[in-house]
C-alpha cells in the first residue's frame, strides 16, 4: 500500500497537524519513502458516513453501480455508505446482503454497509430474517421508497431492534394521506402547479406513530429524511422523553426549496418533495441544535427514460453525495448557524456511532483507520453535471455556483479521490 504524509492541514478546530498514512493506518511517523502532499490552507476532517444511499446495482445498473456510486462517494468525501435495499433483487437475505458488500470491496472506493429490507420483497406484509441478517453483521433495515404501513408488523421489527441492537429505518410516508400521485408540498406550490398535494401530515403522524412503537419496544428507530416543521417537532418531543430515536436530513432539503417545481422540471422530483421556507427554516434550526443528528444524502440516481415525460409521473429522486457538503457550507456553516466540529458531527462522528461502523467517524490519531478527508474551506465553482462520477446526470445542482470543497479522500489509506489528479 502507498505511504503518504499531509503537511500544512488544520483540524475542524483548527488546530494544525501532520498526519503519516502507512499500511492503511494513521501512524506516528513518516513513512520511508512516503508520498508528501502539501496541504495548506486545507482542513483534515474524519472521512464522512452516509446512512442513506441508493447504490442501484443489482437491478438498475443503467442508473447506478456500486463501482460508480461509491465513486461519487469518494468525489464527496464519503469512505462509507450504507445501501438501500430497494434493489433487484431485494436485500432480504444474508446472501444478497454479502454480495452489496463484497461489491463494495470489489469497487474499492468507500466501505458499503448493505441495508437490509425490514419487510421481504418490501411488500410490507412479513418480516424479512432481520436476527439472522443481524447476526451476519447487517446493522441497519429499512424498506426505504415505501413506508411499512402496518403498525403491527413495525411493532415487531422494533421489537427485534431491541434485542439485536439494529436500526429500523422509517420511510415515513401515510400512503394514503400520500398516495402514488403525490407529487408536490401541498404547503407551498401544489395546487399552483395543478399537481397532488403531498402533506406535511403524511410524515409527522408516521413518525409520531413510531416513535410511540419505539418507546415501547425499546428499538432503535431512524427516521429518514425528514422535511417538515411537524416532524422536528414531533422527533423533539421523542427525545426529550428518552426514545430512542435519531433523524437524518438531505443536503436537498437544506438547500432547495419548492419554488424550484415551478418550471416542472423533472430533475426537482423528489420523494419527501421539496417544501417551503417554513419547514426549511425548521430544519436546519433542527440539525444546528442536534434535534436532527446526521446529514443523509439519499443520493438517488435515475437514467434518462426515468425522469422523461410529465412531472407527475416521472421517478422521484436525485444525486446527492459529490455536493452534500457543498449544501451543507452553503446553509450552515456560511450562514454561522454551524463550525466545522459541527460538521464532523453530522456527516462523520454521528452516523458512524449510530451505526457502530467500526473504523469510520474516528479522530485522526496515530492507530486509526486512515479514512479521512482533505477540504478547501473556501473554494467556489459552478456545478457541472457533467463531471459527475454518477452513472446518472440527475443533478439538482447542476449550474449553481456552489461552495468545491473537496480536494482528497483517503479510503483505508487509499486515495481514492483526488482533485490535482
Amino acid at each position: 500500500m502507498s505511504s503518504y504524509t499531509i503537511k500544512g492541514a488544520r483540524s475542524s478546530q483548527g488546530e494544525p497537524l501532520e498526519l503519516h498514512i502507512a499500511d492503511g493506518h494513521l501512524v506516528a511517523e513518516m513513512a520511508p519513502g512516503a508520498e508528501v502532499i502539501e496541504a495548506d490552507g486545507l482542513l483534515a476532517l474524519p472521512g464522512f458516513v452516509d446512512m442513506h444511499t441508493h447504490l442501484r446495482e443489482p437491478g438498475f445498473e443503467a442508473s447506478e453501480t456500486v463501482a460508480s456510486g461509491t465513486a461519487c462517494a469518494a468525489r464527496g468525501g464519503f469512505t462509507a455508505v450504507f445501501a438501500m435495499a430497494n434493489t433487484d433483487p431485494v436485500t432480504d437475505s444474508v446472501a444478497r446482503a454479502a454480495h452489496i458488500a463484497a461489491l463494495g470491496r470489489a469497487a474499492g472506493n468507500a466501505e458499503v454497509f448493505p441495508v437490509g429490507s425490514i419487510t421481504i420483497g418490501l411488500a410490507g406484509e412479513r418480516l424479512s430474517p432481520i436476527a439472522e441478517m443481524a447476526a451476519a453483521g447487517v446493522r441497519m433495515f429499512s424498506d426505504d421508497g415505501r413506508c411499512v404501513m402496518n403498525s403491527a408488523l413495525m411493532r415487531e421489527a422494533l421489537q427485534l431492534s431491541a434485542v439485536h441492537g439494529v436500526i429500523i429505518a422509517q420511510h415515513s410516508q401515510d400512503h394514503v394521506l400520500a398516495g402514488p400521485e403525490a407529487a408536490a408540498d401541498e404547503r407551498s406550490v401544489a395546487a399552483d402547479l395543478g399537481l397532488t398535494g403531498w402533506p406535511w401530515a403524511a410524515e409527522s403522524t408516521i413518525i409520531a406513530r413510531d416513535v410511540q412503537l419505539a418507546e415501547l419496544t425499546g428499538g432503535h428507530l431512524h427516521a429518514c429524511h425528514i422535511t417538515t416543521a411537524e416532524s422536528v417537532e414531533v422527533v423533539r418531543w421523542a427525545k426529550a422523553r428518552g426514545v430512542q430515536v435519531t433523524a437524518e436530513v438531505t443536503p436537498h432539503h437544506l438547500l432547495l426549496d419548492s419554488q424550484h417545481l415551478r418550471a416542472l422540471d423533472t430533475t426537482f422530483k423528489v420523494n419527501p418533495p421539496l417544501r417551503g421556507s417554513e419547514d426549511i427554516e425548521a430544519l436546519r434550526a433542527a440539525l444546528a441544535d442536534g434535534t436532527i443528528d446526521v446529514i443523509g444524502t439519499d443520493h438517488a440516481p435515475h437514467d434518462p427514460a426515468a425522469k422523461q415525460g410529465d412531472f407527475a409521473h416521472a421517478k422521484p429522486g436525485m444525486l446527492g453525495l459529490e455536493q452534500a457538503l457543498a449544501s451543507v457550507l452553503e446553509t450552515m456553516v456560511n450562514t454561522g448557524r454551524m463550525g466545522w466540529t459541527d460538521v464532523v458531527r453530522v456527516m462523520s462522528a454521528m452516523p458512524a456511532r449510530i451505526t457502530g461502523a467500526s473504523g469510520q467517524g474516528g479522530a485522526l490519531r496515530p492507530g486509526e483507520v486512515a479514512n479521512l478527508v482533505l477540504v478547501d474551506p473556501v473554494r467556489r465553482a459552478r456545478v457541472d453535471r457533467e463531471r459527475s462520477s454518477s452513472a446518472s446526470r440527475n443533478n439538482p445542482y447542476h449550474g449553481l455556483e456552489l461552495p468545491d470543497p473537496i480536494e482528497m479522500t483517503f479510503y483505508s489509506g487509499h486515495l481514492s479521490y483526488s482533485r490535482r489528479s
